[in-house]
């Protein structure tokens, strides 16, 4: 009962956008265990962060609150320190940590054995400056060849 009084007093000093949403959507750690439901069947309301499917229609319905207004109200939740009320989103900082840890960076090039695509001129400078180093390295080979011949008789130039 006493944490249910702290969660009490700390809803009045939480920003207005949070208190409006908690007022419409309180946190189950608050509620009665019998109302503690997520459909609509029962008279709750469900999670307004996730699509749900409609009782009589059976057709699914948006959330109440798309991914931009979900990441700010949990930001402010952060900055308030009040997130664990909020409902499951995508947006929580666990969700995000679980995420990060089960994909990764998701940067190409980030992982063992991958490189960045980079610009066509900078994927042949590696081949193009082996080559380069080959001719360097038979250049007297060939000064001396085109010496013998002279510029007349020269048919083939080096490719």
């Amino acid at each position: 009962m006493a944490m249910n009084m702290r969660y009490v007093e700390l809803a009045k000093q939480l920003h207005p956008r949070l208190q409006r949403f908690f007022a419409k959507y309180p946190p189950t750690q608050i509620l009665p265990s019998s109302t503690r439901t997520n459909t609509i069947k029962d008279g709750a309301t469900p999670n307004p962060f996730l699509p749900h499917k409609h009782p009589v229609t059976g057709k699914w319905q948006n959330p109440e609150f798309s991914l931009r207004r979900q990441a700010e109200l949990v930001k402010l939740a952060r900055e308030q320190g009040v997130e664990e009320l909020l409902p499951f989103t995508s947006k929580g900082t666990e969700e995000r940590i679980r995420s990060r840890v089960a994909h990764g960076l998701r940067v190409r090039g980030t992982g063992v054995g991958q490189s960045v695509k980079g610009h066509l001129h900078e994927r042949m400078l590696a081949s193009k400056m082996e080559k380069r180093r080959v001719a360097m390295l038979g250049m007297p080979r060939l000064i001396r060849e085109w010496r013998k011949i002279g510029k007349g008789r020269w048919s083939k130039y080096p490719r």
